[in-house]
């Protein structure tokens, strides 16, 4: 790991623009709206960089994203064998940036980090066949009783066994 190399100013390429940024805040990104596309990646390794079943991301041109405050707080992650680049924030660890070697013009943000619309909704799912087997698939809830906000997926019913006398 080693601190993010600089990043050259650009100039703000649409009249609207969403702000995002880390969970300390020491991390303030923006990119020019629309973004290029958004999208769920199942991969096992985005699992693990984002801790959770799967990792919304938007990708922008990066000519039309700016990094607005911390530059000096992001840390970088480099994987050689897969070519990526994961930034995330020093001080508080949230994930900030995904860049891949065979896209060198576009950077990947975590969706999460935009409170505003992006211009664009996640369409499209990739590395699917990979998904966790534990992942939600939209299976009816109820509430949890005595958990005021908490959801729970019912344990489904199985056929009782009727256990009679031997015969």
């Amino acid at each position: 790991m080693r601190q993010a190399s600089p990043r050259p100013k650009s100039t703000k390429a649409s009249a609207v623009q969403a702000e995002g940024r880390c969970i300390c805040g020491a991390v303030r990104i923006e990119i020019d709206v629309p973004a290029v596309w958004a999208w769920h990646d199942h991969s096992p390794a985005s699992r693990h960089a984002q801790g959770c079943a799967y990792a919304t991301y938007i990708g922008s041109w990066k000519s039309r994203f700016r990094i607005l405050e911390g530059e000096d707080s992001l840390t970088r992650f480099e994987d050689a064998d897969a070519e990526t680049t994961r930034s995330f924030c020093g001080q508080c660890g949230t994930p900030v940036l995904y860049e891949r070697g065979r896209s060198p013009r576009y950077v990947n943000i975590p969706r999460a980090l935009f409170t505003t619309r992006t211009g664009r909704e996640p369409r499209y799912h990739v590395h699917l066949q990979e998904q966790a087997e534990w992942i939600y698939l939209g299976e009816p809830l109820s509430p949890l009783k005595g958990f005021p906000g908490v959801m729970r997926v019912r344990p489904s019913r199985k056929p009782r066994t009727v256990v009679g006398p031997p015969i």
